[in-house]
């Protein structure tokens, strides 16, 4: 009786161990993923949108005009 006490009291344990470890490594994970997501939206996102928008603003603009051979090949 004291045996299958005993037992159940060291599968109980290394259960508990088992969990405790787990969650952590778990929440470990998640706490890199939360970092690196909301470092790369709140740091880098920003200054990739100001840099994309002044690149935009200051390229030369392309008129889309056709080539001699486009033209031909339209006309027939």
């Amino acid at each position: 009786m004291i045996s299958a006490l005993l037992t159940l009291f060291a599968v109980g344990l290394v259960t508990l161990l088992v969990v405790g470890v787990l969650l952590a490594v778990a929440g470990t994970v998640f706490s890199i993923g939360f970092g690196l997501a909301s470092f790369l939206l709140f740091k880098v996102a920003p200054i990739a949108l100001l840099g994309y928008v002044v690149l935009r603003l200051i390229a030369p603009r392309k008129r889309k005009e056709l080539s001699e051979a486009d033209r031909k090949w339209l006309e027939g």
